[in-house]
Formats: C-alpha cells, structure tokens, sequence
C-alpha cells in the first residue's frame, strides 16, 4: 500500500534542514522501488523550504512509521510534524498503464 508522509519544518529550522539534506537524499534513494514521489514545500516564494511531502510503499501503516522516524531528518529534529496518510494514486499513476 502507498503512504503519504506530510512533514511540516520546526518554525526556523532551515539551518537543520540544509545540514542533513545529504544524508536525507541518501536515506530516501535507499529506499529504491519504494520511495514513488518525493519533494519539498515551500513558502509562498516557491524558494525557501519549509517541509516535505514523500510517498513510499509499505507493507502496514507500522512500517510506514517505522521507516518515516529512520528519516534523517526526523533524526535530526526538523519536523514539527508528520502526518502519514494511506493513498491510493489513482491518477497518472505510470506503474497502472
């Protein structure tokens, strides 16, 4: 099943963000096959980030978790929060054609 990991940034914490960005990329491209989609949310000037959106395959909404908290950035503190949504990607979805 396909998860979505909604994380919104601690107020000021663009420095943690932009430390452990590499070893987050890493963390997510380990992921392999089950990371689907991934990206930052930004403020209003489409610039500076301000949390993520990530969709991933896992087997229950525990290993979702479970794989959400091994997040470097979730290490690290960057969030004020996580919100992890069941999704079904009904639309454009290129692993359905």
């Amino acid at each position: 099943m396909l998860y979505v990991l909604i994380c919104t940034d601690k107020p000021g914490s663009l420095a943690v963000r932009q430390e452990n960005r590499p070893a987050h990329l890493d963390f997510l491209n380990s992921l392999g096959p089950a990371l689907k989609a991934g990206g930052p949310f930004t403020a209003d000037d489409g610039e500076k980030p301000n949390g993520s959106l990530v969709v991933i395959e896992a087997a229950s909404l525990a290993d979702a978790r479970a794989i959400a908290a091994k997040d470097p950035y979730a290490k690290a503190g960057l969030f004020q929060s996580v919100d992890i949504r069941p999704w079904k990607w009904l639309l454009k979805n290129p692993e359905s054609a």
